[in-house]
This record gives structure tokens, C-alpha cells and sequence, in this order.
């Protein structure tokens, strides 16, 4: 058996929301780039999460302050085309009243960059990074319709929206329409299951959890009481640890591990594959800083019950004693 076959049959691959667009159900995020990581690292992850089949690989103008798009560009190299990429605008990426913003003018001049940064002529899939209350979304939704006229994006989409802006933007779509949804979701952060979700679900938007491991916590990694291991993401920028490494949150990491454990399952496996088995979901983003982390979570999503499913929620769910 040669490796493509061997990559196509470790990772499974789903459409985004009601598109035509196909990506690995675990995608490479490469908010790392730039900041932790150089081009020789980020060459090894990428090729690591290549060869475990993983298809889409997100990152954003203002990761790194632009270097993400850089090293992600020069990593994929001759393989741009075996890939989904997909990036954002509309992020604080430069100072004064042009650095910022969902306007048809940002929007254009982001994309340039963007394109020019990445190496490449056209963004698989490009995101609003977040809401924009002075510019009308009608705006900008016809930027972005007039980018993909262009050929120089496939597919737009949108981030850190409420349920209400989604459904708007949905209602006032031209024959561009946001495809997909970025949102924080992991089994330790469920706001978005109250409205955003359901909001997808109704308009047939793919969401996209990012942070599924609660930036580490639900990886395995770390211990109540314990010194934050030296290279993580805690211990390298601990304002990640502020309102995430709290006791009710380790009860409910030590719950879900004695869950995992008793089905001969690990608690990185019950982290990635919870939010890939909601109906929702079409991948989900997990960063990776070594190659065999890109490794494991790729390999990481296992077939979950219905039961089991619920079950993990529940955990999730239940207040600490």
C-alpha cells in the first residue's frame, strides 16, 4: 500500500456547511507561526500534518504579525495545491484608521497582502476575523463577492460572530455567503451551543472550533497544583492560563480522563473527537509546535456513540463536587 493511500484512510474528510469545499476533519491552526515558531519549525509541522492527511491549514493576517502567512507560504511550497488555506482579515494589523476593519477598502488591500505574504494567487477560504459595527455587512459581503469574481478567493467566511450577526449576514448574502464559522468550542468552553450553533445548524454554515483543547489543558499536559511544563503554551504566555487553569475546570479534566481511561481512550482523543462528531462541525483546528503533536492529533479522532457523546457532555457539564 503506497502513503497517499495510507493518509487517505487516516484522516476523515468532510464538506464545509453546505459548500462544495472539502477539508480533513482535523485542520493544522497556525496561530504559532511567527511568534514560537521559525521556518525550520514550522517546515516540520506542516510536513508532519501533510503527510498524516491533514488538508486545511488556517492562519490569519496578523498572526506574527504577518510572518504566519510567511513560513505557512514557504512550508507548504510545491504542495499549495493538495491544500485548503485559509486566512482572515478585519484584526487590529496595523495602527491609525486603516489598519482595521471589514471596509471594502481594507478588505481589498488585506487580500493583496495576504496573496503576497502566502506566496500564492488565491485564499481557498477567507474569513472576516470579526465583527466590524462601522462598516454594514452588505459591504462587506460584496468585497468579498467581488474577490471571488476576481479569482483571487474560493470561499468567505466569519469568526467571533454572535448568532444574530450570522443570521443577518445570512439574510442579506449576495451570491457570496459565509460558509463557515469560527468559534471557540471545546468540552471546557460551550458558550456557543446556547444560539451560535443552532444559528449555523438553520443556515447551513460549517463550524469550526478553534481551541478545542482549551489552549492545552485538555491535551493532558497539565496537573492541578503542578508548575506549567516548560514550553507550553501556559508557562510561554500564561494570560492563556488566566480563567482556563481553574480547580473547577481541572475536577472536570480529571472527570473526563477516568472517563477516557475506563474506554481505553485518551483524554486528547476524547478532545478532538467530541467536537468532530457534532453534526456541525466540519473540522477542527488544533496548533501544533512539533511534528509529532501535528502527528497525534491528526491521528487522534476516533468513532464516538451516540451515548458516549452525551455521556462526555455530561462530564463536561456536571458542577465540581
Amino acid at each position: 500500500m503506497d502513503g497517499t493511500r495510507r493518509r487517505e484512510l487516516s484522516v476523515r474528510y468532510t464538506t464545509v456547511g453546505k459548500s462544495g469545499l472539502k477539508v480533513s476533519v482535523i485542520g493544522l491552526g497556525c496561530n504559532n507561526f511567527g511568534m514560537r515558531m521559525d521556518q525550520d519549525g514550522a517546515d516540520k509541522v506542516v510536513g508532519a500534518a501533510l503527510d498524516a492527511g491533514v488538508t486545511l491549514f488556517d492562519t490569519a493576517d496578523v498572526y506574527g504579525g504577518g510572518q504566519s502567512e510567511v513560513l505557512l507560504g514557504k512550508a507548504l511550497g510545491s504542495r499549495r495545491e493538495d491544500v485548503v488555506v485559509a486566512t482572515k482579515f478585519g484584526a487590529k494589523a496595523a495602527e491609525g484608521p486603516y489598519g482595521r476593519g471589514s471596509s471594502r477598502r481594507h478588505i481589498v488591500r488585506s487580500c493583496e497582502g495576504s496573496l503576497r505574504r502566502l506566496g500564492t494567487d488565491h485564499i481557498d477560504l477567507y474569513y472576516q476575523h470579526y465583527a466590524d459595527p462601522e462598516t454594514p455587512i452588505e459591504e462587506t459581503l460584496g468585497a468579498l463577492d467581488d474577490l471571488v469574481r476576481a479569482g483571487k478567493v474560493r470561499y468567505a467566511g466569519t469568526s467571533n460572530l454572535a448568532a444574530w450577526q450570522l443570521a443577518d449576514a445570512a439574510h442579506l448574502a449576495g451570491p457570496t455567503r459565509f460558509v463557515a464559522a469560527q468559534v471557540e468550542w471545546s468540552l471546557l468552553e460551550r458558550t456557543v451551543e446556547r444560539d451560535m450553533v443552532p444559528a449555523a445548524r438553520h443556515f447551513g454554515v460549517g463550524v469550526i472550533p478553534y481551541f478545542p483543547l482549551a489552549s492545552g489543558l485538555l491535551s493532558g499536559k497539565y496537573r492541578r497544583g503542578e508548575e506549567f511544563p516548560q514550553g507550553s503554551r501556559f508557562a510561554a504566555m500564561p494570560r492563556f492560563a488566566q480563567g482556563v487553569a481553574t480547580d473547577d475546570n481541572f475536577a472536570i479534566v480529571e472527570r473526563l480522563t477516568a472517563y477516557a481511561e475506563s474506554r481505553d481512550l485518551t483524554l486528547l482523543q476524547l478532545a478532538l473527537s467530541w467536537p468532530a462528531a457534532q453534526p456541525e462541525v466540519s473540522s477542527v483546528l488544533v496548533g501544533a509546535t512539533r511534528p509529532e503533536q501535528a502527528t497525534a492529533n491528526a491521528a487522534a479522532i476516533v468513532e464516538l456513540t451516540a451515548t458516549q457523546v452525551a455521556e462526555i457532555a455530561e462530564l463536561a457539564a456536571a458542577v465540581p463536587a
